[in-house]
């Protein structure tokens, strides 16, 4: 039987990332390629960033899906509440 995932190295493994899809940061904890195919007879493998939380609970996502957090553009909202408007 062969093995269903493999760890992958990434360069922002235990540094604060966002989440492209859907906005959330936290900390990168493992990158996994991954057999996400339910059926024995074909394989789909994928890369999924696997980032904790603020909450400390981890959520996946995909590996083209991530960036460093402090990368972002500041928006005008998030400016005016940091007071560098």
């Amino acid at each position: 039987m062969s093995e269903h995932y493999e760890y992958v190295p990434h360069r922002l493994l235990r540094r604060r990332v966002r989440d492209l899809a859907s906005g959330a940061e936290g900390e990168l904890m493992a990158v996994i390629n991954e057999n996400v195919s339910d059926c024995p007879t074909y394989q789909r493998w994928m890369e999924l960033a696997y980032i904790r939380g603020v909450s400390g609970r981890e959520f996946t996502t995909a590996v083209e899906n991530i960036v460093p957090a402090y990368d972002q553009p500041q928006t005008a909202a998030r400016r005016r509440a940091l007071g560098s408007a």
